[in-house]
């Protein structure tokens, strides 16, 4: 795959995203799309509190192994089970080819592990995708980074 192609379908979603506002919060709006191929053969987005975040949403559309399969994430699957499962392990039980994602989730139960857990299972991680862009959005959403807002109490 080459940077272009990366770039575009982290655009993508991006794109996605941003459909998941305002339902998703006190979630941030997460957006991926999984390529097979070239093409994009599915899309999703944070869904309202405790309902699948964007992995899951995408991974849903699609059945079996996907080994063929490159997910595009605009954050850090998550690596731990909260309201819902762990994205970063869903991912590893779907057997995905690789994950591209733009950047680190700053949230204290992650900084890193999700995608840890993800190379340890020998799936390849490239991170960095479009940061830039995508921190301009999501960083106002994201617990721990500057002007982000702090988490709901018990969270």
């Amino acid at each position: 795959m080459t940077d272009d192609d990366a770039r575009r379908f982290m655009r993508e979603a991006l794109g996605a995203s941003r459909e998941a506002l305002p339902a998703c919060r006190p979630n941030p709006p997460v957006g991926c799309v999984l390529v097979r191929r070239g093409a994009i053969v599915a899309r999703g987005f944070t869904q309202p509190p405790y309902q699948p975040h964007a992995e899951p949403h995408a991974l849903a559309q699609l059945a079996g192994s996907l080994e063929d399969v490159s997910a595009f994430v605009t954050l850090e699957p998550c690596a731990f089970h909260q309201r819902t499962p762990s994205c970063a392990r869903e991912l590893i039980a779907r057997r995905v080819g690789a994950v591209y994602v733009a950047m680190i989730d700053p949230h204290l139960r992650n900084r890193g592990r999700g995608l840890e857990m993800i190379r340890e299972a020998g799936i390849t991680v490239v991170t960095d995708v479009l940061a830039e862009e995508v921190q301009a959005f999501l960083g106002p959403y994201l617990w721990g980074t500057p002007g982000s807002e702090e988490p709901p109490v018990g969270w």
